[in-house]
């Protein structure tokens, strides 16, 4: 109960909401939204991951039980064709159909929102979560919503009340709260509402052909608008938690005064920050700027990312390819952190709540920013040329007994190719690096015993303090320009451990003649 950990703060902010107000349901339940117009991405991922890791922390807590639903908003009108996709002129003819009418373009399934739902489904199975998918279209016509549905028409002015201040002039000309889902066309309208019978449970609309058509709230036969529609969902569901971005908070707002308008309290929330690219720019779908959930998971596992989604939620992040070497480090060394930690630290550490209390054990004996050094300065086009060194650095590793270690050397590879090569550069040492280098290689060919890492660091040290470098960082930076090709670099110490003392000898010995600044011209 004492952890600081954000996933426990919001874990008791649920907590005393339902200690307050007993769900009636007998399950606390979380939701994560989906819009079924594009494929599932990174920041889907990120919501489902960080609701897990709060619905686990409550279980810590309570012994009600808990459900979490993944909620497709299907029965949304197409309003434009997404620009990758198939099929273009088959979706332009069912624009305006809701997702779960429009056919699917890739031919695989009866409608475009199957295909897409299908998707989240395999993408979240792929991750291992627990949820429960729900389709808008299916609540909708069941008649799970009707009764809300009927509240809502009852409170139809003051939904109005809610909704029309935060509209335009001309929207506020048109707006209504239900969406008519045309018997002619089949199309969502976006109608005014021009008469209501709360009695018969039905309202009156003008089709666009002039017609005026009186259609039930009830069965499927209209839809909400989307604010007022999540307030429905959350009150006709009794949603006690849902996260979302914080390009949402006025909507937030919105939505929570008329779920209390319909009787009943809008969940806890929170609002998490919005990932930039890195140019500090917000990351949007439409602009196709940051980084996909494919491009990370070619470079390092899930769980980097699911330690990347952990970290301050309602802090904006870079999300770029750079911050995968450090995520997956920084994710390991909590892995070999855990177990000598006592209860109150663990439950602080993020691997208990990305492995729900159960991390695994770290077999990366090696740290994976220096398993692009070593593809780097070796050339490595593929994993056995990495494995070349680890056996002789750590005989006790193999593929079969580190199976995350000789994932990473696959990962370090294709970073390796894809980021690291295109943008190393070399340059030769000046006077005084030059005399430090030569130094150090005369140091490591009288070197005798085993190539101990933190015995390297202190001989490279010491020669850095020998030959006046101050800071020390400029030492190390010149050996990372001079040797590696880039500005930043490993503990040197290992590193020589690791690529061999003989190796690093013959890679100064190029530096030094001019070898590895000439190769790059």
């Amino acid at each position: 109960m004492q952890s600081r950990a954000w996933p426990f703060e919001e874990a008791r902010r649920v907590l005393k909401r339902v200690e307050q107000n007993p769900p009636e349901k007998g399950h606390v339940l979380f939701q994560t939204g989906y819009g079924p117009s594009g494929l599932p991405h990174i920041g889907t991922f990120g919501e489902v991951a960080r609701t897990t890791m709060v619905r686990h922390a409550f279980e810590q807590l309570s012994d009600i039980p808990t459900r979490l639903i993944a909620f497709s908003d299907d029965m949304d009108g197409l309003r434009k064709v997404p620009g990758n996709l198939p099929n273009r002129e088959m979706l332009e003819e069912d624009l305006h159909l809701p997702l779960s009418r429009v056919r699917d373009p890739f031919g695989t399934h009866e409608s475009f929102a199957a295909h897409n739902n299908a998707r989240l489904c395999a993408f979240l199975d792929q991750f291992g979560f627990d949820y429960e998918f729900a389709s808008a279209t299916e609540y909708y016509t069941s008649g799970r919503f009707d009764e809300m549905l009927l509240t809502a028409l009852e409170k139809f002015d003051r939904i109005m009340e809610i909704m029309l201040p935060t509209l335009g002039p001309e929207r506020r000309k048109t707006y209504s709260p239900f969406l008519p889902i045309s018997p002619k066309t089949g199309h969502v309208l976006q109608v005014p509402t021009l008469e209501r019978n709360v009695e018969k449970g039905t309202i009156v609309y003008q089709e666009p052909d002039g017609e005026k058509v009186e259609i039930p709230v009830t069965g499927g036969h209209v839809k909400m608008q989307w604010k007022p529609d999540w307030a429905l969902r959350w009150a006709a569901l009794g949603v006690d938690y849902e996260m979302s971005g914080k390009d949402l908070i006025d909507s937030v707002t919105v939505s929570s005064k008329i779920c209390r308008v319909l009787g009943k309290a809008p969940p806890v929330s929170l609002s998490y920050e919005l990932f930039n690219d890195e140019h500090g720019q917000k990351i949007s779908k439409s602009k196709g700027n940051g980084l996909t959930m494919e491009e990370w998971l070619r470079y390092a596992p899930p769980e980097s990312l699911s330690y990347f989604m952990y970290q301050k939620p309602k802090t904006a992040k870079r999300l770029y390819f750079d911050v995968i070497p450090k995520a997956m480090d920084e994710y390991h060394q909590q892995l070999r952190a855990y177990p000598d930690q006592d209860l109150k630290a663990r439950l602080s550490n993020p691997v208990w709540h990305i492995h729900n209390g159960n991390p695994p054990e770290s077999r990366m004996v090696v740290p994976f920013a220096m398993l692009l050094n070593l593809a780097s300065v070796s050339g490595a086009h593929d994993k056995e040329t990495l494995w070349g060194f680890l056996r002789r650095y750590a005989p006790e590793a193999s593929p079969e007994t580190h199976p995350d270690l000789d994932k990473a050397t696959e990962y370090a590879v294709r970073y390796y190719e894809d980021f690291v090569k295109p943008r190393k550069t070399y340059r030769l040492p000046d006077e005084k690096e030059r005399a430090a280098m030569e130094d150090l290689l005369a140091r490591l060919r009288a070197w005798e015993g085993e190539a101990e890492p933190e015995a390297l660091q202190s001989m490279v040290f010491a020669v850095g303090k020998a030959h006046g470098f101050e800071p020390l960082r400029e030492w190390f930076r010149a050996l990372y320009e001079v040797l590696l090709g880039a500005s930043q670099g490993p503990r040197f110490g290992g590193f020589i451990a690791l690529y061999g003392v003989e190796e690093t000898i013959r890679l100064i010995e190029r530096a030094l003649k001019g070898e590895l600044a000439g190769a790059q011209g």
